[in-house]
C-alpha cells in the first residue's frame, strides 16, 4: 500500500479539439516522466479509441473494468484501476464501448458531473499526486465530462498553421465550461508539440502563441521525434522505448516544468491562506 499524499490532488484534463496534436502521446509520456520524478499519477482514459491504454502497453484483455462501466455507474473508479509496468503510474482504461456513454445517459440528471462525482473516492484515497484525463479529440459529453471534474486544463499545441485557430476554439469552450459547470477550471498550460527546427513555420507558430499566450505556454517544446512515434505501436511509452532520445528528455523536462508550476501555486495558495 503506497503511502498516503500530504498534498492534494490535482485533476488535468489533456485536451485540444483538434485531432493530430500529440494529446495521447502527452499523456502517456508526461505520466510516465511524472511518474519518474517521484509523482503518483493515474491516467484516465477518456477516449473510445483507448489509444492511451494501448500505448500503455494495457491489451484489451487486460481491460475487465474500463471508464465505460465507471461512469454508467456499475464499477467503482478505484475498482477499475489496472497497475502498469510502470511504478508510480496506474490506468483506468478505455475500449470502444465508452462511444455509446453520450447516448445512454441521455437526460439523466448531473450526466455532464459523472466523472467529477466518480473521481470523489480518488480524491479521498490520497493515493495519487496527479490525475491525468486523456480526451477525444472532440467536443462531446466524454470532453464535458473531464473538463467538469479537472482542477486545470492542459493543452498540447501542435505548431502548424491552424494551431492559433484550434486553441481560440479551445479557449472558448472552457470558457463555456467553466460558466456553467466548473468555475475553478484553470488552464494548466500549452505545450508546443511537433515541433521541427528545420520548418520555419514551426518557430513562427512558437513566436505567435507565446506572444498571444505569454507565460502560460511551457518553456518546453516537444520536437517530432521518430522514436516517440514508434513507441505505441511496441505498447511503451517513449521514455521506456528509448529514455535517451530528444522526445523522452523534452517529457522530463516538461514533467519538472509542471510540477515546479504546481509547486509555484500550491506555495501562492497557503500564502493567500496565511
Amino acid at each position: 500500500m503506497p503511502a498516503k499524499s500530504d498534498r492534494p490532488l490535482r485533476v488535468l484534463v489533456v485536451a485540444n479539439q483538434k485531432g493530430g496534436v500529440g494529446k495521447t502521446t502527452t499523456a502517456i509520456n508526461l505520466g510516465t516522466a511524472l511518474a519518474a520524478v517521484g509523482e503518483r499519477v493515474l491516467l484516465v482514459d477518456s477516449d473510445p479509441q483507448g489509444n492511451a491504454s494501448t500505448g500503455l502497453g494495457v491489451g484489451r484483455a487486460l481491460r475487465k473494468s474500463t471508464l465505460y462501466d465507471v461512469l454508467m455507474g456499475e464499477k467503482p473508479i478505484l475498482g477499475s484501476v489496472v497497475k502498469t509496468d510502470l511504478p508510480g503510474l496506474d490506468l483506468v482504461p478505455a475500449d470502444p464501448d465508452l462511444s455509446g456513454v453520450e447516448l445512454e445517459l441521455g437526460q439523466q440528471a448531473r450526466r455532464s458531473f459523472k466523472l467529477r462525482d466518480a473521481l470523489e473516492p480518488v480524491r479521498a484515497s490520497r493515493e495519487y499526486t496527479y490525475v491525468l484525463i486523456d480526451c477525444p479529440p472532440s467536443l462531446n459529453l466524454l470532453t464535458v465530462n473531464a473538463m467538469a471534474a479537472a482542477d486545470a486544463v492542459l493543452v498540447p499545441l501542435q505548431c502548424e498553421f491552424f494551431a492559433l485557430e484550434g486553441l481560440t476554439q479551445l479557449m472558448r469552450t472552457i470558457d463555456l465550461v467553466r460558466g456553467s459547470l466548473n468555475p475553478r477550471l484553470e488552464i494548466q498550460g500549452v505545450v508546443l508539440t511537433m515541433y521541427d527546427r528545420r520548418n520555419s513555420l514551426s518557430e513562427q507558430v512558437a513566436r505567435d502563441v507565446r506572444g498571444h499566450f505569454g507565460k502560460t505556454v511551457y518553456e518546453t517544446v516537444i520536437p517530432r521525434n521518430v522514436r516517440v512515434s514508434e513507441a505505441p505501436s511496441f505498447g511503451k511509452p517513449a521514455l521506456v522505448y528509448d529514455l535517451k532520445c530528444a522526445g523522452s528528455q523534452a517529457y522530463l523536462k516538461l514533467a519538472r516544468e509542471v510540477v515546479l508550476r504546481e509547486r509555484a501555486r500550491h506555495q501562492k495558495l497557503a500564502a493567500g491562506v496565511a
